[in-house]
Protein backbone atom coordinates (compact mmCIF):
# COMPACT_ATOMS: atom_id res chain seq x y z
CA UNK A 1 0.00 0.00 0.00
CA UNK A 2 1.20 3.64 -0.98
CA UNK A 3 1.49 5.79 1.98
CA UNK A 4 0.74 9.61 0.99
CA UNK A 5 1.17 12.69 3.57
CA UNK A 6 -1.48 14.54 2.85
CA UNK A 7 -1.58 18.19 3.55
CA UNK A 8 -5.05 19.67 4.17
CA UNK A 9 -6.74 16.42 4.12
CA UNK A 10 -9.33 17.67 6.18
CA UNK A 11 -10.40 20.72 3.70
CA UNK A 12 -13.12 19.97 1.06
CA UNK A 13 -10.90 19.62 -1.73
CA UNK A 14 -8.29 17.34 0.47
CA UNK A 15 -11.00 15.02 1.97
CA UNK A 16 -12.75 14.49 -1.77
CA UNK A 17 -9.02 13.30 -2.83
CA UNK A 18 -8.32 11.46 0.23
CA UNK A 19 -11.32 9.03 -0.74
CA UNK A 20 -10.29 8.83 -4.03
CA UNK A 21 -6.84 7.93 -3.48
CA UNK A 22 -8.24 5.36 -0.50
CA UNK A 23 -10.51 3.71 -3.35
CA UNK A 24 -7.58 2.96 -5.18
CA UNK A 25 -5.31 1.43 -2.22
CA UNK A 26 -3.64 4.14 -1.45
CA UNK A 27 -3.37 5.35 2.30
CA UNK A 28 -3.93 8.90 3.08
CA UNK A 29 -2.34 10.16 6.10
CA UNK A 30 -3.74 13.78 6.85
CA UNK A 31 -1.96 16.52 8.10
CA UNK A 32 -4.44 19.89 8.74
CA UNK A 33 -4.44 22.26 11.89
CA UNK A 34 -8.16 22.00 11.05
CA UNK A 35 -8.20 25.86 11.08
CA UNK A 36 -10.77 25.45 7.93
CA UNK A 37 -10.48 22.07 7.79
CA UNK A 38 -12.90 19.60 9.74
CA UNK A 39 -11.71 16.36 11.69
CA UNK A 40 -15.35 14.34 10.66
CA UNK A 41 -13.72 14.92 7.00
CA UNK A 42 -11.46 12.87 7.79
CA UNK A 43 -12.30 9.06 7.56
CA UNK A 44 -9.53 7.23 5.00
CA UNK A 45 -6.59 7.20 7.46
CA UNK A 46 -5.28 8.88 10.34
CA UNK A 47 -5.32 12.66 11.40
CA UNK A 48 -1.87 14.36 12.19
CA UNK A 49 -3.34 17.59 14.13
CA UNK A 50 -0.23 19.88 12.82
CA UNK A 51 0.76 23.09 11.29
CA UNK A 52 2.89 23.64 8.18
CA UNK A 53 4.60 26.76 9.73
CA UNK A 54 5.96 24.17 12.14
CA UNK A 55 8.93 22.07 11.11
CA UNK A 56 9.04 19.89 13.80
CA UNK A 57 5.30 18.68 13.37
CA UNK A 58 6.08 17.99 9.52
CA UNK A 59 9.16 16.08 10.35
CA UNK A 60 7.39 13.78 13.06
CA UNK A 61 4.70 13.30 10.78
CA UNK A 62 7.17 12.26 8.21
CA UNK A 63 9.35 9.90 10.70
CA UNK A 64 5.95 8.13 12.08
CA UNK A 65 4.04 7.61 8.80
CA UNK A 66 7.27 7.68 6.36
CA UNK A 67 5.01 8.43 3.15
CA UNK A 68 5.80 7.96 -0.23
CA UNK A 69 4.59 10.87 -1.83
CA UNK A 70 3.61 14.17 -0.63
CA UNK A 71 -0.19 16.23 -1.52
CA UNK A 72 0.28 19.60 -1.35
CA UNK A 73 -3.35 20.93 -0.16
CA UNK A 74 -2.81 23.61 2.69
CA UNK A 75 -3.25 27.15 1.96
CA UNK A 76 -5.65 30.00 2.19
CA UNK A 77 -8.11 30.20 -0.72
CA UNK A 78 -10.16 32.93 -0.73
CA UNK A 79 -9.53 35.80 -3.27
CA UNK A 80 -11.17 38.94 -1.59
CA UNK A 81 -9.78 37.87 1.71
CA UNK A 82 -6.33 38.06 0.13
CA UNK A 83 -6.31 41.53 -0.40
CA UNK A 84 -7.40 42.74 2.80
CA UNK A 85 -4.57 39.94 4.54
CA UNK A 86 -1.51 39.75 1.64
CA UNK A 87 0.90 38.66 4.55
CA UNK A 88 -1.29 36.14 5.92
CA UNK A 89 -1.31 34.97 2.57
CA UNK A 90 2.43 35.04 2.03
CA UNK A 91 2.73 33.53 5.34
CA UNK A 92 0.97 30.56 5.26
CA UNK A 93 1.23 29.53 1.39
CA UNK A 94 4.61 30.50 0.53
CA UNK A 95 6.25 29.78 4.04
CA UNK A 96 4.17 26.72 4.38
CA UNK A 97 5.52 25.87 1.33
CA UNK A 98 9.17 26.16 1.68
CA UNK A 99 8.32 24.06 5.34
CA UNK A 100 6.67 21.17 3.50
CA UNK A 101 9.68 20.73 0.88
CA UNK A 102 11.93 21.35 2.97
CA UNK A 103 10.77 18.44 5.40
CA UNK A 104 10.16 16.45 1.75
CA UNK A 105 14.10 17.51 1.15
CA UNK A 106 14.72 16.01 5.00
CA UNK A 107 13.05 13.12 4.85
CA UNK A 108 13.92 11.49 1.69
CA UNK A 109 10.62 12.14 -0.04
CA UNK A 110 10.66 12.26 -3.74
CA UNK A 111 7.52 12.88 -5.37
CA UNK A 112 4.99 16.00 -4.14
CA UNK A 113 1.82 16.93 -6.01
CA UNK A 114 1.09 20.61 -5.50
CA UNK A 115 -2.23 22.21 -5.48
CA UNK A 116 -2.26 24.89 -7.51
CA UNK A 117 -4.98 27.90 -9.08
CA UNK A 118 -6.05 28.93 -12.40
CA UNK A 119 -5.61 32.29 -10.24
CA UNK A 120 -1.75 32.64 -11.70
CA UNK A 121 -3.17 33.09 -15.28
CA UNK A 122 -4.96 36.39 -13.73
CA UNK A 123 -6.96 38.00 -16.93
CA UNK A 124 -5.58 35.88 -20.26
CA UNK A 125 -5.85 37.76 -23.59
CA UNK A 126 -7.37 34.46 -25.35
CA UNK A 127 -9.48 31.43 -24.19
CA UNK A 128 -9.43 28.65 -23.74
CA UNK A 129 -6.73 29.02 -21.04
CA UNK A 130 -3.86 26.61 -21.61
CA UNK A 131 -0.86 25.72 -19.80
CA UNK A 132 1.31 28.18 -22.31
CA UNK A 133 -1.06 30.67 -21.69
CA UNK A 134 1.15 33.31 -19.64
CA UNK A 135 0.56 33.56 -15.85
CA UNK A 136 -0.13 37.05 -15.01
CA UNK A 137 -1.77 36.87 -11.36
CA UNK A 138 -3.67 39.73 -10.11
CA UNK A 139 -4.46 38.93 -6.52
CA UNK A 140 -2.23 38.21 -3.76
CA UNK A 141 -4.02 35.16 -3.54
CA UNK A 142 -2.98 34.12 -7.25
CA UNK A 143 0.44 35.63 -6.87
CA UNK A 144 1.40 33.49 -3.24
CA UNK A 145 0.15 30.18 -5.49
CA UNK A 146 2.50 31.58 -8.66
CA UNK A 147 4.68 31.70 -6.12
CA UNK A 148 4.86 28.40 -4.82
CA UNK A 149 4.94 27.07 -8.73
CA UNK A 150 8.65 28.78 -8.81
CA UNK A 151 9.92 27.51 -5.25
CA UNK A 152 8.44 24.30 -6.19
CA UNK A 153 10.49 23.94 -9.52
CA UNK A 154 13.41 25.16 -7.98
CA UNK A 155 13.35 22.82 -5.34
CA UNK A 156 12.89 19.80 -7.43
CA UNK A 157 15.63 20.75 -10.05
CA UNK A 158 18.15 20.93 -6.77
CA UNK A 159 17.02 17.81 -4.97
CA UNK A 160 15.66 15.97 -8.00
CA UNK A 161 12.03 16.41 -6.52
CA UNK A 162 9.22 14.48 -9.19
CA UNK A 163 6.80 16.52 -8.99
CA UNK A 164 2.97 17.81 -10.74
CA UNK A 165 1.05 20.85 -10.34
CA UNK A 166 -2.07 20.96 -10.91
CA UNK A 167 -3.94 24.33 -11.24
CA UNK A 168 -7.84 24.18 -10.49
CA UNK A 169 -10.64 25.66 -12.42
CA UNK A 170 -14.21 26.89 -9.86
CA UNK A 171 -14.13 23.48 -7.65
CA UNK A 172 -17.55 23.00 -6.67
CA UNK A 173 -20.41 20.00 -6.39
CA UNK A 174 -19.70 17.22 -3.62
CA UNK A 175 -19.54 13.78 -3.29
CA UNK A 176 -22.21 11.88 -4.85
CA UNK A 177 -22.54 9.18 -2.04
CA UNK A 178 -23.29 11.93 0.61
CA UNK A 179 -20.05 11.19 2.89
CA UNK A 180 -18.28 14.36 2.13
CA UNK A 181 -19.73 18.16 1.75
CA UNK A 182 -18.31 21.76 1.14
CA UNK A 183 -18.31 23.53 4.33
CA UNK A 184 -16.51 26.88 4.50
CA UNK A 185 -16.86 29.81 6.60
CA UNK A 186 -17.87 31.91 5.32
CA UNK A 187 -18.64 30.78 1.96
CA UNK A 188 -17.24 32.35 -1.10
CA UNK A 189 -18.16 29.71 -3.59
CA UNK A 190 -21.16 30.78 -6.12
CA UNK A 191 -23.14 27.62 -6.42
CA UNK A 192 -23.61 26.86 -2.50
CA UNK A 193 -24.72 31.01 -1.74
CA UNK A 194 -27.28 30.52 -5.03
CA UNK A 195 -28.25 27.17 -2.90
CA UNK A 196 -28.45 29.20 0.61
CA UNK A 197 -29.86 32.14 -1.25
CA UNK A 198 -33.02 29.86 -2.94
CA UNK A 199 -33.19 28.05 0.63
CA UNK A 200 -33.83 31.05 2.42
CA UNK A 201 -30.49 30.17 4.39
CA UNK A 202 -28.29 32.82 2.95
CA UNK A 203 -29.04 36.63 1.76
CA UNK A 204 -29.90 37.29 -1.40
CA UNK A 205 -27.66 36.47 -4.35
CA UNK A 206 -24.82 39.29 -4.98
CA UNK A 207 -24.57 39.18 -8.98
CA UNK A 208 -22.00 41.70 -9.30
CA UNK A 209 -22.13 42.90 -13.21
CA UNK A 210 -25.16 41.85 -15.71
CA UNK A 211 -23.37 43.60 -18.75
CA UNK A 212 -20.56 41.59 -19.30
CA UNK A 213 -20.19 40.57 -23.45
CA UNK A 214 -21.72 37.01 -22.86
CA UNK A 215 -24.90 35.77 -23.71
CA UNK A 216 -27.01 36.74 -20.85
CA UNK A 217 -24.50 39.31 -19.76
CA UNK A 218 -23.48 37.78 -16.52
CA UNK A 219 -19.42 36.40 -16.34
CA UNK A 220 -18.82 32.46 -16.86
CA UNK A 221 -16.71 30.64 -15.54
CA UNK A 222 -15.55 26.91 -15.69
CA UNK A 223 -17.02 24.92 -12.56
CA UNK A 224 -14.91 21.36 -12.24
CA UNK A 225 -17.30 18.72 -10.13
CA UNK A 226 -14.65 18.13 -6.83
CA UNK A 227 -15.48 14.38 -7.42
CA UNK A 228 -13.70 14.96 -10.82
CA UNK A 229 -11.06 17.55 -9.22
CA UNK A 230 -10.16 13.96 -6.86
CA UNK A 231 -9.62 11.60 -9.63
CA UNK A 232 -7.47 13.70 -11.83
CA UNK A 233 -5.15 13.36 -8.15
CA UNK A 234 -5.31 10.23 -8.52
CA UNK A 235 -4.03 10.34 -12.29
CA UNK A 236 -1.12 12.55 -11.73
CA UNK A 237 0.45 10.48 -8.66
CA UNK A 238 0.04 7.70 -10.88
CA UNK A 239 1.56 9.18 -14.05
CA UNK A 240 4.57 10.49 -11.54
CA UNK A 241 5.15 7.57 -9.75
CA UNK A 242 5.35 5.07 -13.20
CA UNK A 243 7.30 7.58 -15.13
CA UNK A 244 8.75 9.85 -12.82
CA UNK A 245 8.11 12.80 -15.22
CA UNK A 246 7.36 16.26 -13.50
CA UNK A 247 4.57 18.82 -15.28
CA UNK A 248 2.18 21.07 -14.59
CA UNK A 249 -1.66 20.94 -15.97
CA UNK A 250 -4.93 22.86 -15.67
CA UNK A 251 -7.66 21.13 -14.14
CA UNK A 252 -11.87 22.17 -15.45
CA UNK A 253 -14.35 20.89 -17.27
CA UNK A 254 -13.17 22.98 -20.49
CA UNK A 255 -16.71 24.62 -20.62
CA UNK A 256 -17.81 27.92 -19.48
CA UNK A 257 -21.24 28.52 -17.89
CA UNK A 258 -22.78 31.91 -16.23
CA UNK A 259 -23.68 32.88 -13.56
CA UNK A 260 -27.57 33.09 -15.01
CA UNK A 261 -26.89 29.85 -15.44
CA UNK A 262 -25.86 28.19 -12.34
CA UNK A 263 -28.85 30.11 -10.92
CA UNK A 264 -31.48 28.72 -13.26
CA UNK A 265 -30.33 25.33 -12.41
CA UNK A 266 -30.36 25.33 -8.78
CA UNK A 267 -34.21 26.67 -8.96
CA UNK A 268 -34.77 23.83 -11.11
CA UNK A 269 -32.75 21.35 -8.87
CA UNK A 270 -34.03 22.90 -5.54
CA UNK A 271 -37.62 24.25 -7.15
CA UNK A 272 -37.43 27.62 -5.25
CA UNK A 273 -37.17 30.78 -7.36
CA UNK A 274 -33.20 32.71 -6.14
CA UNK A 275 -33.79 35.83 -4.74
CA UNK A 276 -31.42 38.68 -6.50
CA UNK A 277 -29.31 41.65 -5.47
CA UNK A 278 -27.49 43.33 -8.58
CA UNK A 279 -24.44 45.27 -8.55
CA UNK A 280 -21.88 47.06 -10.62
CA UNK A 281 -18.64 45.03 -11.56
CA UNK A 282 -16.12 43.96 -9.47
CA UNK A 283 -12.61 45.34 -10.88
CA UNK A 284 -10.71 42.64 -12.37
CA UNK A 285 -13.56 40.33 -13.05
CA UNK A 286 -12.76 38.87 -16.72
CA UNK A 287 -15.91 38.43 -18.95
CA UNK A 288 -15.18 34.57 -19.20
CA UNK A 289 -12.82 31.98 -17.96
CA UNK A 290 -12.60 27.97 -18.96
CA UNK A 291 -9.71 25.67 -18.92
CA UNK A 292 -8.33 23.88 -22.23
CA UNK A 293 -8.36 20.14 -21.48
CA UNK A 294 -5.61 18.51 -24.11
CA UNK A 295 -2.77 18.24 -21.93
CA UNK A 296 -5.15 16.81 -18.93
CA UNK A 297 -6.18 14.67 -21.23
CA UNK A 298 -2.93 13.45 -22.62
CA UNK A 299 -1.07 12.68 -19.26
CA UNK A 300 -4.32 11.61 -16.75
CA UNK A 301 -6.41 10.89 -19.32
CA UNK A 302 -8.78 12.70 -17.46
CA UNK A 303 -12.09 12.44 -18.61
CA UNK A 304 -14.91 14.83 -16.08
CA UNK A 305 -17.92 12.62 -15.37
CA UNK A 306 -19.73 14.53 -12.92
CA UNK A 307 -18.76 18.12 -14.14
CA UNK A 308 -22.19 19.59 -16.54
CA UNK A 309 -24.22 21.54 -14.27
CA UNK A 310 -26.99 19.24 -13.02
CA UNK A 311 -24.58 16.63 -11.56
CA UNK A 312 -23.25 19.64 -9.97
CA UNK A 313 -26.15 21.36 -8.64
CA UNK A 314 -27.59 18.01 -7.65
CA UNK A 315 -24.55 17.00 -5.32
CA UNK A 316 -24.04 20.15 -3.76
CA UNK A 317 -27.91 20.44 -2.70
CA UNK A 318 -27.88 17.00 -1.50
CA UNK A 319 -25.20 17.64 0.30
CA UNK A 320 -26.61 20.93 2.22
CA UNK A 321 -29.89 19.36 2.68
Amino acid sequence: MTTILVTGGAGYIGSHACKALSAEGMECITFDNLSRGHADLVRWGPLVVGDILDPSALDEAFRRYRPEAVIHFAALAYVGESFATPLSYYNINVSGMINVLSAVVRNGIQKILFSSSCATYGIPDVMPISEATPQRPISPYGRSKLACEQILKDAAAAHGLDFAILRYFNACGADSSGELAERHYPETHLVPLVIDAATGKGPPLHIFGADYPTPDGTCERDFIHVSDLAMAHVGALRRIQKTGDSFEVNLGSGRAHSVRQVVSAVEQVVGKTVPLQWGPRRPGDPPTLFSELDLARCLLEFDPQYSDLATIVETAWRSRR
